[in-house]
């Protein structure tokens, strides 16, 4: 099977990921072309960002200079110092005072991965600016990389049921030549199901495999006062070269969130801190219906692809693992 387009495919994108294994956290950075423009989509109950309302239709800024995903809770959100800086340094940014002064513009959102690795390592300003270092053109790696290091799914049985999660990478060209991808960070609460709704990767309990964790949670929902915090994310980052303006961007965050729901079961639930972002370069004329749609599509199969694309990592099992058990 060839290699899916990814956001790093959208011309002028780059796409760079830190992760440490050891310690099972990371971070992912986007950084797209200059006059890009953004917009985001929050329907989790326990999002933790940064800099988002300048994403949104009423904001002034046209768009961000990059936008961070990253582990570590709210502890790495300060990644997104070393990505400013980077960006600072690259004159990615936009121009204000009397001096032109060069000042970017990086949202970010995180997952919460303390639980698997080293639960006091989390991505800072330095690992932010070697994620921007690392930023190239072209395809980006899948699996359990960048901000996907320490992600996990599938947890309402507890760290004893769940699944290894990670990064993972869907696109496609509508007729019309306009290009829709996808990157996701999958560290969601919920099961990853396939189109038929299967279980591609979730709660696992020996004897009787995936157990379903929307029935489970309707028919006998187990009892654990962590279902009170949110500790679980589906981060989504949209790119396509679709000429939009910041309301029709938005419009494709929205929608991109319908992939989530076919994709996530249950989804965007109050102890998951679901974000989406688009971004639209603006190099072709397009009809933003048909990118909400397409958007809806690949993400679904970005999130797909993460659990297919992950391995092992603190000794969390893949869903290969898990079935091959």
């Amino acid at each position: 099977m060839s290699a899916p387009l990814t956001v790093g495919d959208v011309p002028g994108v780059r796409v760079g990921h830190w992760h440490d294994l050891e310690r099972a956290t990371g971070c992912t950075v986007v950084i797209p072309p200059a006059g890009t423009v953004g917009a985001v989509e929050v329907l989790g109950g326990g999002a933790s960002t940064r800099e988002l309302e300048l994403l949104r239709p009423s904001s002034p800024i046209v768009g961000p200079s990059a936008v961070l995903l990253t582990g570590g809770s709210a502890l790495g959100l300060g990644a997104a110092d070393g990505v400013v800086r980077w960006c600072a340094s690259a004159g990615l940014g936009h121009a204000a005072g009397a001096g032109r002064t060069v000042v970017p513009i990086v949202p970010a959102a995180v997952i919460l991965d303390l639980f698997v690795g080293s639960s006091d390592a989390f991505p800072g300003p330095e690992e932010g600016l070697l994620a921007c270092e690392a930023a190239r053109e072209g395809a980006h790696e899948r699996g359990s990389v960048g901000a996907g290091a320490g992600a996990t799914v599938g947890k309402i049985l507890g760290h004893e049921g769940w699944c290894k999660g990670g990064v993972g990478a869907a696109g496609l060209r509508t007729a019309d030549g306009v290009t829709v991808a996808a990157l996701a960070v999958v560290n969601a609460f919920g099961d990853v199901i396939d189109a038929s709704g299967d279980v591609l990767a979730g709660a696992f309990e020996p004897g009787v495999g995936f157990v379903g964790a929307a029935r489970r949670l309707i028919d006998d929902p187990p009892a654990d006062p962590r279902f009170d915090v949110p500790q679980h994310t589906t981060l989504v980052c949209v790119v396509t070269d679709a000429d939009l303006g910041s309301v029709d961007a938005s419009l494709v965050a929205r929608m991109s969130h319908t992939g989530a729901a076919r994709a996530v079961s249950p989804t965007a639930t109050p102890v998951d801190g679901d974000v989406t972002f688009a971004l639209a370069t603006g190099a072709r004329p397009a009809n933003p219906l048909r990118c909400g749609v397409a958007a809806a599509e690949v993400t679904a199969e970005a999130i797909r692809d993460a659990v297919r694309q992950a391995s092992s990592v603190g000794a969390v099992p893949t869903a290969a693992d898990r079935a091959g058990a």
